[in-house]
């Protein structure tokens, strides 16, 4: 269980394996515990890391506004305090989103990007539900201060609704452990904030426009969209599947089976030999 120093703060990471490194980043308002079960299951001579974003489980939690510029900046320091280049990116959620941030401003260091029910492009309020709507509604106003930081029921929620079979009382725990205190949840009401709607928050919006470029124009880099069903939670329905193959250079696409939003808790096996099947296809581990 490995904790470095970065910036003015710590970041932990769990670590297994040598070689090429193949990265694996959480979102919100998850830790690296998203990976146990998916890590184990990779069958590929990589090292693999799974780093617990800053301000999030047992990384440092610094004086920061957690915007996705600080995330992004404290996540450049520690690829570049481990030595990571040729990396292989896998990221769900915001870590999806920060992983195309990081290749589209190090494409040289990228082999690879693999991604599921992240933010692929902005949005707009029009293209939300009435549920989802209320619910982003609710964490931009006052309302989201109670619903985050007033207590854990949006982090509870997220591992027994954003899932299809509710984690156990222990990995509960350990998702709850991080965040004892109303101070100490104010990444994942800033997360929580972030969606970009209709250009706003304008710096989310601007960074996901430009690593749009990147993923519409980097036909050397192969990446992989993994697609899910059965729930109404996901991010990444059919129709914005549809959209991801028309709009992201060098896509392949594997279906992974019924699934919430937090797919790792429901299908980790079958993420794990979708990567597995996709990096083996694309020789991403071959030296060049």
């Amino acid at each position: 269980m490995p904790l470095t120093d970065v910036l003015d703060s710590t970041m932990h990471y769990e670590e297994t394996g040598t070689g090429t490194p193949l990265v694996f980043l959480h979102g919100n308002p998850g830790s690296s515990h998203l990976w146990r079960n998916v890590l184990p299951a990779v069958d590929l001579p990589a090292r693999m890391l799974a780093p617990d974003l800053i301000g999030m489980g047992r990384s440092g939690k610094p004086d920061s506004p957690y915007r996705f510029a600080d995330h992004a900046r404290y996540l450049d320091a520690l690829f570049d305090r481990l030595g990571l280049a040729d990396v292989i990116l896998v990221g769900h959620d915001w870590g999806g989103a920060l992983a195309f941030d990081w290749a589209a401003r190090h494409p040289d260091r990228v082999r690879g990007v693999a991604f599921l029910e992240t933010i692929v492009r902005p949005m707009a309020w029009r293209e939300l539900g009435d549920a989802p709507r209320a619910r982003a509604e609710a964490m931009r106003g006052p309302k989201g201060e109670a619903l985050v930081l007033d207590g854990t029921y949006f982090l509870e929620s997220a591992f027994t609704g954003g899932v299809l079979h509710p984690v156990s009382e222990p990995d509960l725990r350990t998702y709850l452990s991080p965040y004892p205190t109303r101070d100490s949840r104010r990444p994942i009401l800033e997360w929580a904030r972030s969606l970009p709607l209709d250009g706003e928050p304008a710096d989310v919006a601007e960074r996901v426009e430009r690593y749009g470029k990147w993923l519409a124009g980097s036909g050397e880099t192969p990446k992989l969209l993994l697609t899910f069903d059965s729930s109404p939670t996901l991010l990444i329905g059919a129709e914005l599947a549809t959209w991801c193959r028309e709009n992201i250079a060098a896509l392949s696409t594997e279906h992974c089976g019924p699934a919430g939003h937090h797919a790792p808790e429901d299908q980790p096996h079958a993420i794990a030999r979708a990567i597995t099947t996709w990096v083996r296809h694309h020789d991403l581990i071959h030296d060049r």
